[in-house]
């Protein structure tokens, strides 16, 4: 038997309650992976239902394993035998296994990744009849998946209102669409989105075999219910088509990923698509202080659309909240950094630190003040900015002007840009240097003199090292490497090796911001700040960064993540930086009338992440692809006040009068209502 006694009343009641159409409305941290998995554990062991009749569904490999462990442990494994612990789409993918022949497809199917789609796009590009206009492959994948995940096959695309035959990226993507899907067709192959589109599509030409499975699993649970999609939901109809034994656990508070289709209304409107739905609401926290609790209800209980309810903690207040007005984007990210390195010096364990942001754009200024620190830090959910392609290559080049023999450097930046030294120049190099026991460099260096075309070249690469490296001892980090980007044409080369200008655009702004670093390293160090001192600080990040602990034991580094990356995790203290206007609400929402409702969930979910304490922060200027703007407060902290957060001025306004302060302030408000009148 299975003890419930350790529940609290509503977790309890959720646990209990298994017949029928039932909500359980779970606010952070409050206890849903135990609350579910002590439900199934209680239908098996004291229900006496055949686990091979529950089915339970969650969006991530992480979140079902982690059910599947804790099961485990309540049921052990004989007891738990059949039970079927699955995400959305392996669940699709054991449908499509024992059925797909009925859409024409045999079951040995192969399942295709971006590599294999692009390279059928690519192919049907060539088909398609242009006058020579160049489309964005990866636009048009975008696109594809967009509307599959809409439930939108090719056929059915130009008679929907996201097809419009004046824009020919529409035109083009119909075409693609089509001749994609044939493709697929004719290789027996299905993309990564076809596993939802065509298991949907199944059930819908084949009732009987939605009904299969439906009686298959006679008890159906969805963790993360206000995550779910269109595509989703009617998989969920499909396979409570026989009976209504379903519950889904979720909190429309934490529905962030509009961008990727999820429908916050599928769970609002839960109670008209299953008559007579139990709501339960889990509302005790057991993660964060009663003061972080205060902040976080205050703030999201201005969105209108939403299932109310309160969370609450029997746990101490703690630390009330603080929000750091600082200077610029350089002082935030300096002010967080000391702050860190104060608690470290007290003992704090860096795992349980975390840095929140809303966009991967504001990471290269607190990525840069780490490694001054030599504190290690992780990127979660995204690449760090050193180990970028164009960020490496310009590392690269600093490594071979400071050490000529850096072999590994060299390769990399022999021929990029392209000067015309290919692969078979390169192989026959590094086979005389085999032969010779000299360096690459060396052997580049004796080519250079021969009275050829390849000569002209090799010579070319030699004298623009050589001159760099007088540079590097006459000029700064910072006026060298502009010098060097200007001079190799980097710039240039990076417009002309992505389709997408957007991507190209943030390519180069990433190079931008590895200047800046430099200079930072420069204001810090004054006369120290060599080359050699730079790449030595870069390196030893590295090693440090790399050293890894046992596994499955946090490590002891800084996680920086965006907000959209920090839901599901908890941290002790959280530094959520930039929360101002423009960034959340982000631009683009204000800019087109979008879903503020949303930024302020996101702004919800980066405040519940903290469980001891949480530091906001704002930068009264911000630098945005090279020019300072000024910045002010998010609209979700502006009204806030004691006991629920206390505002920090770190700078002051920049040493303003008084008069200019008031206008600072009064721009502002005119500003922030301007926006939301709009």
């Amino acid at each position: 038997m299975i003890d419930l006694s350790g529940l609290n009343p509503e977790q309890r009641v959720a646990a209990e309650t298994i017949n029928g159409p039932v909500l359980i409305l779970a606010g952070a941290g409050s206890g849903k992976t135990r609350t579910m998995t002590f439900r199934i554990a209680h239908m098996v062991s004291n229900l006496r239902i055949n686990p091979k009749e529950i089915l339970a569904v969650s969006f991530t490999n992480k979140a079902a394993s982690e059910m599947h462990e804790r099961v485990s442990k309540l049921l052990g494994p004989r007891l738990k035998r059949g039970l079927t612990l699955s995400t959305f789409h392996s669940l699709g993918l054991k449908i499509l296994r024992e059925d797909i022949h009925h859409l024409g497809f045999s079951k040995d199917f192969t399942i295709y990744d971006q590599a294999d789609q692009m390279s059928i796009i690519r192919e049907a590009l060539k088909h398609f009849k242009t006058d020579k206009v160049t489309f964005d492959k990866k636009t048009i994948q975008s696109k594809i998946s967009f509307l599959k995940n809409n439930g939108i096959g090719a056929k059915e695309y130009a008679d929907t209102e996201f097809y419009d035959p004046e824009n020919p990226y529409d035109e083009v993507t119909e075409y693609v669409y089509h001749f994609y899907q044939d493709k697929l067709r004719f290789y027996n192959a299905v993309d990564f989105d076809d596993i939802l589109f065509l298991t949907v599509k199944l059930f819908q030409l084949k009732p009987e075999i939605a009904e299969k499975y439906s009686k298959r699993y006679k008890y159906v649970m969805v963790d993360e219910y206000q995550d779910t999609n269109g595509l989703q939901f009617d998989l969920v109809q499909g396979l409570t088509s026989t009976h209504n034994n379903i519950c889904v656990v979720g909190d429309d508070d934490q529905s962030i990923y509009a961008f990727r289709g999820a429908d916050i209304t599928i769970i609002l409107n839960f109670e008209r698509h299953y008559q007579n739905a139990k709501i339960i609401k889990l509302e005790q926290n057991y993660r964060s202080t009663g003061a972080i609790l205060e902040l976080a209800n205050v703030v999201i209980k201005e969105n209108k659309k939403r299932k109310i309810k309160t969370m609450r903690t029997d746990g101490e207040r703690g630390a009330t909240p603080q929000l750091w007005a600082c200077g610029n984007t350089d002082h935030e990210a300096q002010i967080v950094i000391d702050e860190i390195l104060r608690m470290s010096g007290q003992g704090q364990f860096l795992g349980e630190i975390a840095i929140l942001y809303r966009g991967n754009n504001q990471v290269p200024p607190i990525e840069d003040q780490l490694r001054l620190a030599q504190i290690p830090y992780d990127i979660i959910g995204g690449q760090k900015f050193y180990e970028k392609k164009e960020i490496k290559d310009l590392i690269a080049y600093l490594s071979v002007i400071n050490n000529p023999k850096d072999e590994i450097s060299l390769r990399r930046i022999l021929n990029v840009p392209n000067r015309g030294i290919g692969m078979r120049t390169l192989e026959k190099l590094l086979d005389a240097a085999a032969e010779r026991k000299i360096s690459l460099f060396e052997v580049i260096e004796l080519g250079s003199h021969e009275e050829t075309k390849m000569g002209e070249k090799l010579h070319d690469f030699i004298q623009l090292i050589r001159v760099f490296q007088n540079y590097f001892k006459t000029m700064t980090l910072t006026q060298a490497l502009g010098t060097l980007v200007e001079q190799i044409n980097y710039m240039d080369f990076i417009m002309k090796s992505y389709d997408s200008p957007k991507v190209a655009a943030r390519k180069k702004d990433d190079v931008r911001n590895f200047s800046m670093s430099t200079d930072r390293f420069v204001d810090r160090f004054k006369e120290e700040a060599t080359l050699q001192m730079y790449l030595e600080r870069l390196l030893l990040a590295d090693a440090h960064d790399s050293s890894n602990s046992e596994e499955g034991i946090l490590k002891n580094e800084v996680q920086l993540m965006t907000l959209h990356s920090s839901k599901g995790l908890e941290f002790d203290i959280v530094f959520f930086v930039g929360v101002e206007e423009e960034l959340l609400p982000h631009k683009n929402v204000i800019k087109e009338n979008g879903d503020v409702d949303e930024e302020r969930r996101l702004c919800y979910v980066g405040i519940t992440r903290a469980k001891k304490k949480l530091y906001m922060t704002y930068a009264k200027e911000r630098r945005i692809y090279g020019k300072d703007y000024r910045r002010h407060p998010s609209r979700f902290v502006i009204e806030l006040s004691e006991p629920h957060i206390r505002e920090v001025d770190k700078v002051g306004f920049h040493h303003m009068s008084d008069e200019e302060e008031a206008a600072y302030k009064s721009d502002f408000f005119n500003d922030l209502l301007s926006s939301i009148d709009e």
